[in-house]
């Protein structure tokens, strides 16, 4: 396999995210955590008083999409190994979801610190 350096490197690898982003738009999860961020993101610019508040808001909204991403990546991954049921399978995809559970929690307490105080 032949190692790309340089310019070329930039361009396979924007290529391959390209890429990435079109596989995880079949995703429903992360249809749902896109429209969100859709609506979450402009609204950050109304309820967020100054920069710092904006990018926590924002910034939690794309970790969620963030972590999306690689719980994606860790099912992919289970997938292709097998689809016949195996304990660590479903270890690795219940972690996967409790990752971005999590992210999802840490977004709302963000959200919910900035408009309360």
């Amino acid at each position: 396999m032949q190692k790309h350096k340089g310019f070329t490197h930039i361009i396979k690898a924007t290529g391959y995210s390209i890429k990435g982003y079109r596989q995880a738009i079949t995703e429903t999860a992360f249809q749902h955590e896109l429209m969100m961020a859709a609506v979450l993101i402009p609204l950050a610019f109304f309820l967020g008083d100054n920069g710092v508040e904006w990018t926590l808001m924002i910034g939690s909204v794309l970790i969620v999409l963030l972590v999306e991403l690689l719980n994606s990546a860790i099912e992919a991954v289970v997938d292709r190994v097998g689809t016949e049921y195996h304990e660590l399978s479903g270890r690795a995809k219940d972690l996967g979801s409790a990752a971005v559970t999590t992210a999802l929690l840490i977004m709302t307490l963000i959200w919910l610190l900035l408009i309360v105080f």
